[in-house]
């Protein structure tokens, strides 16, 4: 759906237990406006807080992800920036992390703070258009939206840095070898994959979705020792839904569950 320039707005579009975000400023490469990263902010806070949603699929629109933050509006002396609030979820995953499954979605200029919040999803599907470039430092400043360790994450220290320092454009290849991305397709096609895996992770039971991820990030927030003692609880809270119930019966019944998300 088209929109015209000088309205750019972040909205969400709900497909089943899917739901997909879009940023759009399209006539200004997505550059990202401080009332976009509330918007943002405040779309990924709804997807979050509402049960029936289990997926979400963050698709910047028209043929760039973004080239970045819109400087002067939060810099400059004519700043409009202002904090995400604590209880909304933050797009780069700094404070308040989203729960469930995001998948990203980028194509294009996917410049500094593009891939800062992609790296902060779970899953990111690229068309071979994709182009990445984390240029803070070209500019006298420096990533300030996770790159610094997100980068290590996903990668080693050697490709990190070697991204990091040279300051350097490379393609959506170089990102998949990276492990920045997890897929490339043709440019269209990635959508279309983006929402298949979509569809695919709304078919499992979201409980235990949820207590994956959490389990994991435990494990990267406080290591092994943590991600072990926490087994306990992840299994007290799974075994206790009636989606595990409904995994027990359909397997004894041989067909596919049927999961409600309680």
């Amino acid at each position: 759906m088209a929109h015209e320039a000088g309205t750019p707005e972040v909205r969400m579009t709900v497909e089943g237990h899917v739901a997909v975000i879009s940023l759009d400023n399209v006539a200004k490469k997505n550059a990202i406006t401080p009332e976009l990263m509330h918007q943002l902010s405040q779309r990924l806070t709804e997807f979050d807080d509402d049960d029936d949603l289990w997926v979400a699929v963050l698709d910047p629109a028209g043929e760039h992800t973004t080239a970045g933050l819109d400087m002067p509006k939060f810099f400059g002396p004519t700043s409009t920036a202002k904090p995400i609030p604590d209880d909304q979820v933050d797009p780069f995953a700094l404070k308040k992390r989203c729960r469930k499954p995001v998948i990203s979605v980028v194509h294009g200029i996917t410049y500094t703070i593009g891939i800062e919040q992609m790296l902060a999803s779970d899953i990111v599907i690229a068309a071979d258009t994709a182009r990445f470039c984390q240029l803070e430092s070209k500019r006298g400043i420096a990533p300030l939206g996770g790159a610094h360790f997100r980068y290590l994450t996903r990668t080693g220290w050697g490709n990190a840095m070697y991204h990091l320092f040279l300051c350097d454009e490379f393609d959506a290849q170089e990102a998949y070898r990276c492990g920045f991305v997890q897929e490339v397709h043709p440019y269209g096609k990635h959508r279309e994959r983006a929402m298949e895996i979509a569809r695919l992770i709304a078919k499992v039971a979201p409980i235990g979705l949820r207590a994956t991820k959490a389990a994991s990030l435990t494990f990267i927030e406080q290591g092994e020792k943590a991600a072990i003692e926490v087994i306990p609880k992840v299994r007290d809270e799974v075994f206790a839904s009636a989606d595990f119930k409904e995994g027990i019966q359909s397997f004894v019944e041989r067909r596919a569950a049927n999961f409600q998300g309680r």
